[in-house]
């Protein structure tokens, strides 16, 4: 991974892990004394995801979900769902985990499709939250950082399959999308 691909680091790879474990710290207070299952959007979500539950201190279940966004332009926000959960989350305290939240509406579409399916809790957390790109608003309940509106990459985010494993947070050169 060469260096020049990037045009500046937004949050470092301590801002980033600090943040997670303040992140952690309000879910373990607000969930204490009840397993919590967390639901990762495949692929971004995963390294936020794992960082996140090795910081709870509740007991914690891991399943995921795998989405497609369709429609481009003139019709945003069309989903289908890839891989569904493994197991039915009627009763139990979910938290959706997304690496990126933008426009919202595939976040939107989520919390519906999981909300029809009877959880005792439903909230979302994410690492990244671009205001700048909303369409329509969801109710986010634990944010890890606002960012502007460019190409970022890292924790998970990625361009070409590429940077995911990055500890920290960049701006992709405007070139490279």
């Amino acid at each position: 991974m060469k260096k020049p691909d990037l045009e500046r680091v937004l949050f470092t790879e301590e801002q980033v892990n600090q943040r997670i474990a303040e992140i952690a710290a309000a879910i373990s207070e607000r969930f204490a004394g009840r397993p919590l299952k967390l639901i990762g959007v495949l692929k971004g979500s995963v390294f936020f995801l794992t960082a996140l539950a090795r910081q709870l201190s509740i007991p914690v279940k891991i399943d995921f979900l795998s989405i497609s966004s369709f429609g481009g332009v003139k019709h945003p926000g069309i989903v289908r769902i890839a891989k569904d959960l493994d197991e039915p989350i009627d009763g139990e305290d979910i938290l959706l985990v997304e690496d990126i939240v933008d426009s919202g509406l595939t976040t939107r579409y989520l919390l519906q499709m999981l909300a029809g399916r009877g959880p005792n809790s439903l909230g979302i957390v994410t690492l990244l939250d671009r205001t700048s790109k909303r369409l329509v608003q969801v109710p986010i309940d634990y944010r890890g950082f606002e960012i502007p509106d460019a190409f970022v990459i890292g924790c998970g985010l990625d361009h070409k399959q590429l940077y995911r494993n990055l500890g920290y947070i960049a701006v992709l050169k405007p070139d490279k999308p």
